[in-house]
């Protein structure tokens, strides 16, 4: 008798079945994406979605917003309320951090250029001049038998596997170098790249993104690298896939560059030397900045070339300076990512939370730090004395405590050894091992690390934070399945969410279905 109390007592209840979440980024601001979103809402209400992780860049920007946009943001508050679908805004665009940045562009985490050389001309500004100049040699060190260079330009055709051509280069320690080069392409099929790597270690200096088209007249693109501590560069054209069509490069040039997206604050400090004096800004010369850091085309995004400024002083003509600033990496499209060490920086996190909090008044909250693909370089960063890990581990920290009262979530990728959190990551200078350990356990887990789940999903399962698995990514729908087997292993995984970067519902439906069932 006691038994069937046990087995049929509304205390003992089977397993809640999982949360469905899906990824909607969107412009909340246009009436017309208010349109848009409706139908979507209602077929992810029907198909059994509780939680929307909502992304819009303008809430970074939601002190500059009128009452047009929060009258949007309660109209979607009023439709998720009647579909029962719970809102989870997105904060904190730490990696993407372009958003907060419109605030103040010179927040950006800087690279270091020492004692770069300018000098003064007849017209009172003090340009850089390379030291030493570096030049692409008449041919290049070698190139793939699909690759050929004839007059100047070299021609892939319809490549079955890599198509690339390299030159190395001897090049002091921590300056800027501009890439240029222009390409034609004819409906070509493969990614075209340009690739500067240190030494034989094939570590990167740049991820710049050219952004080539399919088909296009010849255009110019440039990249933006620093040398950081190496002296052996190697540049790389091309492909590394196979292709059909044609591509086209011709004209390229290298170049050693000035005070392009010079960095202004305390913890990159711009400093002139004339012999060993320390030149006195606003005595000595002009106050120094780019108009077009972080403003070019709007506010937030920073142009990966264009003219730098010059140095402006009454200094005599042919007076040699030294010069050393600091200016930031724009990775892939244009990410670049806020340093972290600031405490303009922190303020304005905060400042984030606390607006969107009071918008939405959710109950629950994203944390967007993922892909920190540059930290620990500047000033800083620097004083701090702690490896990138720690930095990030007490961001992190700080971060959950301004959302204290919501549930709070955050990508896995920075908080997994199994991912990104270890050594050799991009441009972060040091190691991210260790970052998990400002993560409190009462942070859920949206983990996207599908080619290690197994060792990811126990790895977080046993510093016991929730899980919810963010899978799809605008692929294949069945992979869903794979990632349901791996999350029978271990115990925490709550949810999954249908994850799209590129607006593509299609499979909204597919993918309840499989995780229903």
């Amino acid at each position: 008798m006691l038994l069937c109390v046990l087995l049929f007592s509304p205390l003992v209840r089977a397993e809640d079945p999982p949360q469905l979440w899906f990824y909607q980024s969107i412009n909340l601001l246009p009436e017309e994406n208010l349109d848009e979103i409706e139908p979507l809402w209602r077929r992810a209400s029907a198909a059994g979605y509780t939680h929307v992780l909502l992304v819009d860049s303008k809430f970074g920007r939601l002190n500059e917003m009128g009452k047009a946009y929060f009258q949007h943001v309660d109209r979607v508050k009023k439709l998720a309320g009647e579909l029962h679908l719970q809102i989870v805004p997105a904060v904190y665009p730490i990696g993407w951090s372009n958003d907060i940045l419109g605030h103040n562009p010179n927040l950006a985490e800087g690279e270091p250029v020492k004692d770069a050389l300018f000098v003064v001309d007849k017209n009172g500004e003090a340009n850089l001049v390379p030291d030493p100049a570096v030049s692409f040699p008449a041919k290049p060190k070698w190139h793939d038998d699909s690759v050929k260079i004839e007059g100047g330009v070299a021609t892939v055709r319809n490549n079955k596997g890599n198509a690339r051509f390299t030159y190395e280069l001897t090049v002091p320690p921590y300056r800027c170098y501009h890439v240029s080069v222009k390409i034609k392409t004819d409906h070509y099929s493969a990614k075209p790249e340009l690739k500067a790597l240190a030494d034989s270690a094939g570590f990167a200096l740049s991820y710049n993104d050219l952004g080539v088209k399919k088909t296009q007249d010849w255009t110019e693109h440039h990249i933006i690298f620093n040398s950081l501590d190496r002296t052996k560069v190697q540049i790389y054209f091309g492909v590394w896939d196979d292709a059909k069509g044609t591509l086209q490069w011709n004209d390229w040039k290298i170049e050693e560059v000035g005070l392009l997206n010079v960095l202004r604050r305390d913890g990159t400090p711009l400093v002139v030397k004339s012999d060993d004096r320390v030149l006195v800004e606003g005595k000595d010369f002009e106050p120094v900045k780019d108009p077009k850091l972080g403003r070019v085309p709007y506010a937030g995004e920073y142009q990966v070339w264009h003219a730098p400024p010059a140095i402006k002083t009454k200094l005599p003509e042919g007076t040699k300076l030294r010069v050393s600033w600091y200016h930031p990496a724009v990775i892939n499209d244009s990410s670049v990512c806020v340093c972290l060490s600031e405490r303009e920086s922190q303020d304005l996190l905060a400042d984030q939370a606390k607006r969107v909090r009071a918008a939405f008044e959710p109950k629950g909250m994203m944390m967007e730090h993922d892909e920190i693909r540059i930290m620990n370089h500047d000033v800083a960063c620097q004083a701090r004395h702690l490896t990138p890990g720690q930095i990030l581990a007490d961001n992190i920290a700080f971060c959950t405590e301004q959302l204290k009262g919501v549930d709070t979530y955050v990508w896995s990728d920075m908080f997994d050894p199994n991912h990104n959190a270890h050594d050799k990551y991009y441009l972060v200078n040091g190691t991210l091992a260790e970052s998990w350990k400002g993560l409190p356990t009462s942070v859920t887990v949206m983990n996207w690390n599908f080619g290690k789940r197994d060792e990811s999903l126990k790895f977080f399962a046993g510093r016991s934070n929730k899980q919810i698995i963010s899978g799809y990514y605008d692929g294949n729908v069945a992979a869903t399945d794979q990632w349901i087997a791996s999350a029978k292993k271990v115990k925490g995984v709550v949810g999954y969410m249908y994850t799209t970067w590129q607006d593509k519902y299609d499979d909204l439906e597919a993918f309840a279905k499989r995780v229903r069932q």
